[in-house]
């Protein structure tokens, strides 16, 4: 539930931290705050030193991982929150684990079944409801660039967590390696967009950041692997994730003002309907193959 909570109010986070910086300054001041974070735990644990005791290989899988997440996955999302109602942002970006379900298909070999197609199905016409604010046959969105971001951030996510089923590295360490081989790369971004000087930012920037370095990139992460290593049943426990979306639209309309749409609440149902009966059809068909 500490979980749900922290992801339940990132996208205001989000939204208003760029109010007062641009997406390339939140990613570099989250990234830090998060590398800083990660460290401070494994110094805890008595873990530091194995940062700079790993095999060569390690290094070059934490530099792909890290140029998918956090570099490219939240440099698409930022700017979609940027260009995109919280509301909305967040909605088309909670689809990723349908996408992954595809992406899975030429990446890892595995089949595509009938109630994954109808899924599918379910959850992108929630999507185009949301995008389109309720006039699906219009086709006229809101901005065609926010929704494509928003899009493509889901399809980075679920590349990232696809490639993850094969990383052998301890959960904490790698993701901690991730961001300290992925900052360089977002301050040098930084650099040449002429955005790097943080310190002319005004203190809201400042604390936006630091909260979504501490709890979306880092305290989630530790919480969720927590969490999912003491439950009885880790099918249970993964549906609470559902609750987060709309707890997120109560924290959008309280701290931001949005007016939250009722195509918003239609197209989220759909798409979070889609999800359940993805993993409800899934479950009840092993249950009968186990049976007999």
């Amino acid at each position: 539930m500490a979980t749900v909570l922290c992801w339940s109010t990132v996208a205001t986070a989000f939204k208003l931290s760029l109010a007062y910086m641009s997406p390339v300054q939140l990613i570099l001041l989250a990234s830090f705050t998060s590398t800083v974070f990660l460290m401070l735990i494994l110094l805890l644990q008595g873990r530091l030193a194995e940062l700079w005791r790993q095999p060569v290989r390690v290094y070059v899988d934490s530099l792909v991982f890290g140029l998918l997440n956090p570099v490219l996955y939240y440099l698409l999302l930022f700017w979609a929150y940027d260009l995109l109602p919280a509301q909305e942002a967040q909605a088309i970006n909670y689809s990723w684990a349908i996408v992954m379900t595809f992406m899975a298909v030429p990446l890892l070999k595995q089949r595509l079944h009938w109630y994954d197609c109808v899924a599918g199905a379910v959850c992108y016409i929630g999507v185009c409801i949301i995008a389109t604010r309720g006039h699906l046959f219009d086709l006229q969105f809101a901005s065609v660039l926010g929704v494509s971001l928003a899009v493509l951030s889901t399809v980075v996510w679920s590349m990232y967590w696809i490639f993850n089923q094969r990383d052998k590295r301890e959960p904490v360490l790698g993701l901690c390696l991730n961001f300290i081989i992925a900052l360089p790369f977002i301050m040098l971004i930084a650099v040449c967009r002429g955005e790097f000087n943080l310190l002319a930012s005004p203190w809201q920037a400042w604390v936006g950041g630091v909260y979504v370095g501490l709890l979306e990139m880092g305290l989630a992460f530790i919480l969720w692997l927590s969490a999912m290593k003491r439950a009885d049943n880790t099918a249970q426990l993964a549906n609470l994730i559902f609750i987060s979306p709309f707890l997120s639209l109560f924290f959008i309309a309280f701290f931001l003002g949005e007016a939250i749409l009722s195509s918003t609440v239609i197209g989220l149902s759909f798409i979070v309907v889609g999800l359940l009966l993805q993993q409800f059809v899934k479950r009840r068909l092993k249950a009968v193959i186990q049976s007999n």
